[in-house]
C-alpha cells in the first residue's frame, strides 16, 4: 500500500467513534489483506473491568507446543483511550508496522505507555 493511501485509511480510522466501529471499517476498506485480517478477528475482542478501568482484550485460541489448544488473552487498549491505540494494535499484530509509523501516518506523535505496577 501507498503511503498516502495509508495515511488516508489510518485518519479516517481515527475518525470512528471506537473499537467496533474501526474494525468494521478495517473490514470493508477495499484492500483485500486487510479486510481478511479484519474479519479474522471479529468476535475474538472482551471488555472487562481491572483494578477499576475498562480494558478491552483480544481473546484468542493457539495450539501449544504440545498440540493442545490453549486461550490466550492480550491487553489491546483501555475503554476510553483513543481509537488509534487499536489501530497501531492492528497494524503491528497483523502486518508489523511499528507504532510509532501509525501514529505518524495520522499526524500524531507516538508515546511509549508507562509500566503499571
Amino acid at each position: 500500500m501507498e503511503q498516502e493511501n495509508f495515511e488516508r485509511l489510518i485518519t479516517s480510522l481515527c475518525c470512528t467513534a471506537n473499537l467496533p466501529e474501526a474494525l468494521e471499517m478495517l473490514q470493508t476498506c477495499q484492500i483485500e489483506e486487510i479486510e481478511q485480517e479484519a474479519k479474522a478477528l471479529v468476535g475474538q475482542f472482551s471488555l472487562a473491568a481491572v483494578q477499576g478501568k475498562s480494558r478491552i482484550y483480544h481473546v484468542f485460541i493457539e495450539e501449544n507446543d504440545q498440540g493442545v489448544e490453549e486461550e490466550f488473552v492480550e491487553h489491546v487498549m483501555y475503554l476510553d483511550e483513543p481509537v488509534i491505540v487499536f489501530v497501531a494494535w492492528f497494524f503491528y499484530t497483523q502486518f508489523g508496522i511499528k507504532n510509532r509509523d501509525t501514529y505518524a501516518a495520522a499526524g500524531k506523535t507516538y508515546k511509549q505507555p508507562k509500566r503499571e505496577k
